[in-house]
């Protein structure tokens, strides 16, 4: 079997955090034979993605680039094309979930919370399609959203309702772009493991470990590496027919979500 992704140009936004979604999506496509042009705000964190690609025997670009400020996607993608001559699949990974009770919500995480989760992926997905259209091979945009498209939690108010516009966003531009060839879908994983957890009191911590053991039917909170499969899946050609739908992968979390 061959490597499913190989010759694809990949931008993944949001691959610096160690461990986060975005870098193991970025390493397992990677190992699929993409070359991946790994953006983040943190040019350093994004640095250590590609040196890690390249060590691996791939091919990889970092670029900085804030998914909420336009002139930094703009650079992003022509950076991408600069470097490997086109763009065939965007990530839209980049995403914070400051933890927020509705009444001490200052609107201005209210306003960054939605501009990096919610116009980042308008954003970077209007720039890439340009860019797929330009080319006239299609291509695939794909957005990690999460469970919280659907449920909430304690402190999440302003995180799901982001969720809930990437859930439409995806849809919409599915029946927009689908003329074009281009598919987009998402990605909705549940309680992950990843650097933003370490961010809590750890008393939130526990409480939320404890609380998404209990309610995951496979006993555990999910890892980045858990993600990789749904992303190669989707960015793939075995996924050519699949359009405009989430891809919850949270280990049956929802099933107990009422």
């Amino acid at each position: 079997m061959g490597l499913r992704l190989e010759g694809k140009v990949v931008l993944v936004t949001g691959a610096g955090a160690r461990r986060g979604i975005g870098r193991a999506i970025a390493l397992g496509m990677a190992r699929e034979g993409a070359r991946i042009a790994a953006a983040d705000i943190d040019p350093g964190l994004v640095e250590e993605t590609a040196a890690a690609i390249l060590a691996g025997g791939g091919q990889a670009v970092a670029i900085r680039a804030d998914v909420a400020l336009a002139a930094d996607v703009r650079g992003m993608v022509e950076g991408t094309v600069a470097a490997f001559g086109r763009l065939d699949v965007l990530v839209n990974n980049a995403g914070i979930a400051p933890i927020k009770p509705f009444l001490d919500l200052e609107e201005a995480t209210w306003d960054r919370t939605f501009d990096v989760n919610a116009k980042g992926v308008y954003l970077c997905s209007q720039a890439a399609a340009r860019q797929m259209i330009r080319q006239g091979t299609g291509g695939r945009i794909i957005n990690v959203s999460s469970i919280s498209e659907i449920v909430s939690g304690r402190g999440l108010t302003h995180y799901s309702a982001t969720k809930g516009a990437v859930r439409n966003l995806t849809r919409g531009m599915a029946s927009e772009l689908g003329k074009h060839g281009i598919a987009v879908n998402a990605i909705g994983p549940g309680t992950i493991e990843t650097d933003i957890l370490n961010y809590l009191p750890q008393a939130d911590q526990d409480r939320l470990r404890g609380q998404n053991l209990h309610q995951t039917p496979l006993g555990r909170l999910g890892r980045p590496e858990d993600i990789v499969g749904a992303a190669i899946f989707l960015a793939s050609d075995e996924a050519a027919y699949v359009s405009g739908i989430t891809l919850f992968v949270d280990g049956g979390q929802l099933c107990g979500a009422g």
